[in-house]
């Protein structure tokens, strides 16, 4: 019987939501799955591939996946000790991570996922989360259940901080790499990308340019983005694909809702 694990984290722009639509859309078969932007996993977590590698620039979130697959007893035992509390939030928001041991500083950063407002990860550009607290009245920061089949899911998985284009140092013939950047902004005012720190339209054009080489080694490239004339206008030649998806995340009510986003891809 297959393993059932969920994203231990809250991401901007998670796909459990469309895991449904995405299971029409995967390859058949694949060797290697690999995730140069992994945020909450949800895709990696739907699939459980027993060879996979897992890269995000935002180094919190790789150090969180790094001691849930290495230390996740102690782990569990240090999340205990939080507190919901406005005084406390702030007390550890105010840590240096840099300064805490992987261990804490794991602990720290799912803390502060759960009890944030709207579980954002912003950081300014000095790179310091600064989102304030949430102020939710009741708060599970993980399933005790759950974060230990995470571990045994990231088993024997490369874990990887850096940019997207590592994906171009272990892709080959076969694999299959799945990326979900932050978005192109649907109109000028639009700050969705804030959330995952600085995307600016060079890195749109890099990627495209990372989809195109992946394509040409022969992997299988999935990618998903904003439905914007930009977009489909770097990835012309592929399969788009529109998807229907649920934005949760919006500091404006109306700003919520149903929207269009494509899924490009190289094989069809």
């Amino acid at each position: 019987m297959k393993l059932k694990v969920k994203s231990p984290i809250k991401w901007a722009g998670g796909k459990t939501q469309l895991l449904d639509q995405f299971d029409e859309l995967l390859p058949l078969n694949f060797s290697t799955y690999i995730e140069p932007f992994v945020g909450g996993g949800a895709l990696f977590f739907h699939l459980l591939p027993s060879d996979a590698i897992l890269i995000d620039l935002n180094t919190e979130l790789i150090n969180f996946y790094t001691v849930v697959r290495d230390d996740v007893e102690n782990l569990i035992e240090s999340l205990k000790v939080h507190k919901n509390q406005s005084d406390y939030y702030y007390k550890m928001r105010d840590l240096d991570p840099s300064k805490l041991s992987p261990l804490d500083r794991a602990s720290r950063f799912l803390y502060l996922n759960k009890t944030s407002y709207n579980g954002l990860w912003r950081t300014n550009k000095k790179g310091i989360f600064n989102v304030p607290f949430g102020r939710h009245k009741n708060v599970r920061l993980f399933d005790e259940e759950n974060i230990r089949r995470v571990s045994l899911a990231l088993k024997n998985i490369k874990i990887i901080s850096g940019d997207f284009t590592i994906a171009l140092q272990y892709a080959k013939n076969g694999d299959f790499i799945y990326m979900d950047p932050p978005y192109y902004p649907l109109s000028k005012t639009s700050n969705f990308t804030s959330y995952s720190g600085t995307f600016n339209e060079k890195d749109q054009i890099r990627l495209s340019e990372c989809f195109r080489e992946l394509d040409r080694i022969g992997a299988f490239v999935m990618l998903s983005n904003s439905n914007t004339d930009f977009v489909r206008s770097l990835y012309k030649g592929y399969d788009i694909r529109v998807v229907r998806a649920t934005r949760r995340i919006n500091s404006k009510v109306n700003g919520r809702g149903t929207i269009d986003e494509v899924v490009i891809r190289n094989f069809s």
